[in-house]
């Protein structure tokens, strides 16, 4: 009778296994999901291009984005912008020159943004270089908030 009392005091003190869990915890992926999607949501809804324009008022049907787009935008100082990043002063045939053309061989859309204070031949000048440089599909940015007259 001592030796069950002593074999039983020797399972006491050994540490039990426990047995595998059959469950997988989604919590940690769940919580990753939902941090992708926020920050999904907030970068979609951001405009394209940083560039801060006032757009002249027009009551225009607005185009369909494509992902395949430039877009080219003038300030008031009349500085040109290719996507972000500042043209020098007479390099913009050079700028377009280095756009790729998509796997059809055809160039991307222009997306042309201009401000509103920007003299008219300035404009044209853009748009001008993008003709000569090969770009015949181009779309005017305007802001499209113009009441019914």
């Amino acid at each position: 009778m001592g030796m069950g009392v002593a074999s039983s005091g020797r399972r006491r003190g050994k540490r039990t296994r426990r047995a595998a869990m059959a469950e997988i915890n989604v919590t940690p992926l769940v919580d990753v999901m939902l941090v992708l999607l926020i920050i999904f949501m907030v970068t979609v809804t951001l405009p394209a291009v940083g560039v801060p324009i006032e757009l002249p008022e027009s009551r225009a049907n607005p185009v369909e984005e494509t992902p395949t787009q430039i877009t080219i935008s003038i300030d008031d100082a009349g500085r040109v912008y290719l996507e972000d990043e500042v043209v020098a002063v007479g390099g913009l045939p050079d700028a377009l020159a280095a756009i790729d053309r998509n796997a059809g061989g055809e160039l991307p859309t222009i997306v042309l943004r201009g401000d509103r204070n920007l003299d008219y031949g300035r404009v044209m000048a853009v748009m001008g270089e993008l003709g000569r440089a090969g770009f015949t599909s181009i779309s005017l940015v305007t802001d499209g908030s113009v009441s019914a007259p």
